[in-house]
């Protein structure tokens, strides 16, 4: 099929508009927020893996204990169980760690998108002192953006 003239994006030479700059922007920040509420809900998880190994340990290894896997209650031994919480609390450490290195390298990203299309939050920035920097760097006055 041939390509419609009609339907051909007539993009500025300036670069993106204000809309999807901000688009952009808001896909960046949600992401983070996602990574964060992510990081929290296994932090949880690994507390509670905790206190339950710090309680297992101080009881005898051939006592019952009941353990959900999968949605399903099972009797198991102490001694079974405990291994197996030291080991998912051992992954969930890994886990988190990579997480909070993703959620450092989202917040940079975000740093360095704001810098690039001059985003300044309305009420956060001091707006008369950025723009004395940005006349005496002679920048171009290309997408600026105020979220409020």
């Amino acid at each position: 099929m041939a390509s419609d003239p009609k339907k051909t994006d007539k993009k500025s030479p300036k670069g993106p508009d204000p809309q999807e700059i901000l688009a952009g922007f808001q896909s960046l920040r949600t992401d983070q927020r996602f990574l964060t509420s992510k990081l929290a809900e296994l932090e949880l998880d690994q507390n509670e893996h905790k206190m339950v190994i710090e309680t297992l340990k101080n009881v005898s290894q051939e006592r019952k204990c009941f353990r959900f896997v999968g949605g399903v209650l099972t009797e198991r031994k102490v001694k079974d169980v405990l291994p197996v919480l030291q080991s998912n609390s051992e992954k969930l450490k890994e886990i988190i760690e990579k997480l909070e290195e993703r959620i450092t390298n989202k917040g940079q990203e975000i740093n360095e998108y704001r810098e690039k299309y001059n985003i300044r939050f309305k009420g956060l920035d001091n707006l008369k002192e950025e723009e004395a920097v940005a006349s005496q760097a002679g920048e171009s006055s290309r997408g600026k953006v105020l979220v409020s």
